[in-house]
């Protein structure tokens, strides 16, 4: 290989996969934690280096030339080996300090982490814990974070993933609301009651309908992708949401709703890539999710 015939860095050429991927050097910039004049002085030295131009400017975006887009595929390639490069490395570090990110959903970041982490201060108190609080699947094999806690079974062949627990979900509302709309006594008493959704109704709808509750969309008053929202307004008497036991149960204010309503079945994965669970501070963390969330104690 004629290694004097390669005259630019990764950085150069990230900076350009990245702008490519964004759209425009502003949020290429945000994304790599970098200036805007950074970054494109970076992209500039890549089209020199290469004797092309990769980017036209329209307006205010970025449009890839001709031979941008030829040299993207390449480029995605080299981000992609950049990338096992580094899991690889980071899967053979011996070091306990450090950081770790947990990806987790807000409510389970929020209610469920906190004392494990107690747990893992005591126990390590060198690593630095980044949570990623979002109820969406944080993509573990490019790095979004390091373990991630779902509640659906990972299906990715790369990742390492154990189910650590199964607990079950409920109706849940507020001593007050419940006070002022009565006690639903039977699934057709709740057609009588408001709900909050978490997402859009009509996906509630049809797994509701289907287990025997007679709801409609004029149920869902309230709508909100985030869980400690919907659970904030259930607290201040909203109306009935689903959450898992364990949390609700934390409340002395709030009761379960028509008990005797067949559960959800609400399972814990934790999940992180199998290059990663060679790190003995990844391997830390992960056994002490891992122990606790399966614990019969699980909020200590």
């Amino acid at each position: 290989m004629n290694w004097q015939s390669v005259s630019f860095d990764w950085n150069q050429a990230r900076a350009f996969l990245v702008t490519a991927e964004e759209g425009s050097l502003s949020a290429a910039a945000r994304a790599l934690g970098l200036t805007q004049p950074t970054l494109g002085r970076q992209v500039s030295a890549l089209e020199e280096a290469l004797g092309v131009t990769l980017f036209e400017r329209v307006g205010r975006s970025l449009t890839l030339t001709q031979a941008g887009f030829e040299l993207l595929e390449h480029v995605k390639s080299m981000g992609e080996a950049a990338n096992r490069i580094s899991l690889a490395a980071s899967g053979q570090s011996q070091e306990i300090d450090g950081t770790v990110c947990i990806s987790a959903s807000d409510t389970a970041s929020a209610f469920l982490l906190t004392p494990i982490l107690k747990q893992l201060r005591e126990i390590a108190p060198g690593i630095h814990v980044e949570i990623i609080a979002t109820n969406s699947v944080s993509d573990l094999q490019q790095r979004e974070a390091d373990i991630a806690i779902r509640h659906v079974r990972p299906e990715q062949p790369d990742l390492t993933a154990r189910l650590v627990r199964e607990t079950t979900a409920h109706f849940y509302a507020s001593k007050t609301y419940l006070n002022r709309k009565g006690r639903p006594q039977s699934a057709n008493d709740m057609a009588n009651h408001e709900f909050i959704a978490f997402d859009r109704p009509d996906k509630f709808l049809k797994y509701f309908t289907e287990s025997g509750l007679p709801l409609t969309e004029s149920n869902f008053k309230l709508t909100t992708a985030s869980g400690l929202v919907g659970w904030q307004l259930v607290r201040n008497d909203f109306g009935i949401i689903v959450m898992i036991k364990e949390i609700a149960e934390m409340f002395p204010e709030i009761e379960q709703v028509l008990p005797s309503f067949e559960p959800f079945v609400v399972p814990f994965w934790l999940a992180t890539h199998r290059e990663l669970h060679t790190s003995k501070r990844i391997r830390l963390v992960f056994d002490l999710l891992a122990d606790t969330l399966s614990s019969k104690q699980l909020l200590g």
